[in-house]
C-alpha cells in the first residue's frame, strides 16, 4: 500500500458514520426527555425507583420526595438546567473542548511541519488540516471524554464546569466525546495513511486516560506518558507527516519520540498544585508517589536527558550552530531548575513558564536544523 493510501474504510464512510453519531445521539437525548416528561405520571422504571417482583410486576416504591432526596452528589442547580436544557449550548461546548489546551499540540505540530522540509505553500491546505486535527480535534476529544469521567468529583470541587452546572445536559458530554472521535478519524483519514494511525492511537490513549478501567491518570507514570505522547510526541510525528505525505524520515521520529519523553516532567510538574488532594483521592501521581523534593529532581532529570541527547545528535549530524542554541537554552534551564528544587510546590508554575518555554524553543530550534539537512 503506498504511505498516502487511505485505509479501507472511504472517506464518505466514516462521514457518513460520523452524521449517523450526530443523530443517534439527538435521538437518544430526546428519547430520554420524554422518558423524564411521562415518568412522573406512568411510574416508568426509567425513575430509578421501580422493583421488579417475582411475577414480572412493577411497582414505584420510591415517592417522588423520596427520589428528589436519592439524587447523586451533582449540583440541584445541574438537575434544574438538566431539565430545561436540551442541547447544550455552542458556548458551554467550546468551553468543554478547553481552547486553551490546544496550543501545546498544535506548537508540536507546528515543528513536525518545519522539520519536514517541505514548503508550506506546497501543501498549505492539508497543513491547516492537520492543525485542525491536532488541536480542535483530537485534543478537545481528550478533554471531552475527562471531563465526562470526572463529573462526579468536578461536581464536588468544580460545580460551575460544564457538566456538572448543568450547561452540557444529560449525555451530551459523553456524545460530544464520540462524535469528536468519530470526527478526528475522518480527518485523519483524508491526511494519509500514517496520519490516521497516528490519530488512532492518539485517541485510544486519550480515552484510556480517563475511562475506566484503565484510568491512566490515576497513575502519574501512565497518565504522564500519555499526555506527553499526545501533546509532543504524535502532533510531530503527524506533523512530518502530512507534509511529507507518507511515513516522516527516522531523525524526526527520533527526536519526536526524545521530545516527548522529556514531557513527562512537564506533565509532573503541573501535578505539584494537587497533591494533598490527589492523596485523599488515592491519585497516584509522582508528587503522591515520590514525595514533592524527590518527584522535583525526577522531573528535571527527565527534561534535561533527552535534550542532552538532542544536543548531541544535532552535532554527530553535522549542525553544531543548532546544537549549540540548544545547548545555551538547556543551561538556562538548568539554573531555572536550581530555583525549581528549593521550592517545587511554589515554583513549579513559574517553572512552566520560563523553562518550560526554552524546553519548546528548543524543539523549534531542532526542527530548523533537521529541515536543513533535508530530513
Amino acid at each position: 500500500m503506498p504511505n498516502d493510501a487511505l485505509p479501507s474504510v472511504s472517506f464518505c464512510d466514516v462521514i457518513a458514520l460520523s452524521s449517523l453519531l450526530i443523530r443517534s445521539a439527538v435521538l437518544l437525548c430526546n428519547i430520554r426527555n420524554v422518558l423524564a416528561t411521562s415518568g412522573s405520571d406512568a411510574g416508568s422504571p426509567s425513575q430509578g425507583g421501580a422493583r421488579f417482583r417475582r411475577g414480572g410486576e412493577c411497582k414505584v416504591e420510591l415517592t417522588v420526595r423520596e427520589a428528589a432526596n436519592t439524587v447523586p452528589p451533582m449540583s440541584r442547580s445541574a438537575s434544574i438546567a438538566s431539565d430545561t436544557l436540551t442541547r447544550p449550548k455552542p458556548a458551554a461546548v467550546l468551553e468543554l473542548l478547553k481552547p486553551i489546551t490546544w496550543f501545546a499540540p498544535m506548537w508540536a505540530f507546528g515543528c513536525g511541519v518545519v522539520s519536514s522540509g517541505v514548503p508550506i505553500s506546497e501543501r498549505w491546505l492539508v497543513m491547516v488540516a492537520g492543525i485542525v486535527l491536532a488541536g480542535p480535534m483530537v485534543t478537545a476529544t481528550s478533554q471531552a471524554a475527562n471531563d465526562w469521567y470526572d463529573r462526579h468529583v468536578d461536581a464536588i470541587n468544580e460545580p460551575n464546569r460544564p457538566i456538572p452546572s448543568g450547561r452540557i445536559p444529560g449525555r451530551w458530554g459523553l456524545y460530544i466525546a464520540l462524535i469528536w472521535t468519530a470526527l478526528s478519524l475522518a480527518l485523519a483519514a483524508f491526511l494519509g495513511i500514517w496520519v490516521f494511525w497516528a490519530a488512532v492511537v492518539g485517541l485510544i490513549l486519550a480515552w484510556a486516560y480517563s475511562a475506566p478501567p484503565f484510568r491512566l491518570k490515576k497513575n502519574g507514570w501512565w497518565g504522564n506518558s500519555a499526555v506527553a505522547a499526545c501533546y509532543e510526541g504524535l502532533p510531530w510525528f503527524t506533523g512530518a507527516a502530512v507534509m511529507v505525505g507518507g511515513l516522516p524520515d527516522w531523525r524526526i521520529i527520533t527526536l519526536a519520540a526524545l521530545y516527548s519523553l522529556g514531557a513527562h516532567g512537564i506533565m509532573t510538574l503541573n501535578d505539584f498544585k494537587a497533591v494533598e488532594g490527589d492523596l485523599k483521592m488515592g491519585i497516584r501521581s509522582l508528587p503522591a508517589q515520590l514525595g514533592v523534593a524527590r518527584a522535583a529532581r525526577f522531573a528535571c532529570f527527565v527534561m534535561a536527558f533527552p535534550q542532552a541527547i538532542v544536543i548531541a545528535l544535532l552535532f554527530s549530524w553535522g549542525k553544531p550552530i543548532y546544537a549549540a542554541a540548544v545547548c545555551v537554552s538547556l543551561l538556562v534551564q538548568f539554573v531555572l531548575m536550581a530555583r525549581l528544587l528549593r521550592e517545587p510546590k511554589e515554583q513549579a508554575a513559574w517553572y512552566n513558564a520560563t523553562g518550560t518555554t526554552l524546553y519548546v524553543l528548543g524543539m523549534l530550534i531542532s526542527a530548523f536544523a533537521l529541515r536543513t539537512i533535508g530530513a
